[in-house]
């Protein structure tokens, strides 16, 4: 066993884990917060993306005690961050979600690339989306989520 102490969700969380426990079983069954999926568990359909020290990562292919003295943000973390009010809404606005799986993972995805990413059109957002595999909109909603709260953005700084 392994005594990690992790930022979880701007809280201070610590814990006994064994050496192999992934960080998304962490999140999930140590904390209780299951809004992090987990589908393929080889890193592959980034269902489980989370952010960790502010870039995303597949947290079912990081290993707990990787994360040790880090910030996790899951997406039970973002209540009163306003870029991912506006991501939420703009997803609700253009039908980007349906069964809801890869959801979570998409949020994730999408707020590193608005925070990133300064320049974006529709094929760098496809290309930064590659890592993330939707089973029911077939993305075309989710980039134009993504595009809907680029150009909002623009618009303000542009005031």
């Amino acid at each position: 066993m392994i005594e990690i102490s992790i930022r979880l969700n701007g809280e201070e969380v610590s814990g006994s884990v064994e050496d192999r426990l992934s960080l998304a079983d962490f999140v999930r069954e140590h904390r209780l917060l299951t809004g992090t999926h987990v589908g393929c568990e080889h890193g592959v359909c980034g269902a489980c993306t989370l952010l960790l020290d502010g870039n995303p990562v597949r947290s079912c292919i990081t290993l707990a005690a990787a994360a040790d003295g880090c910030e996790v943000r899951t997406v039970e973390g973002y209540a009163e961050d306003p870029l991912m009010q506006a991501i939420r809404k703009a997803f609700n606005m253009r039908h980007a979600l349906q069964c809801g799986f890869c959801t979570p993972g998409m949020l994730a995805t999408a707020y590193d690339i608005l925070c990133r990413c300064g320049d974006l059109d529709r094929s760098r957002i496809r290309s930064e989306l590659a890592g993330n595999l939707c089973r029911c909109t077939g993305y075309l909603p989710i980039i134009s989520a993504i595009e809907d709260v680029h150009a909002q953005r623009l618009a303000r700084k542009t005031r």
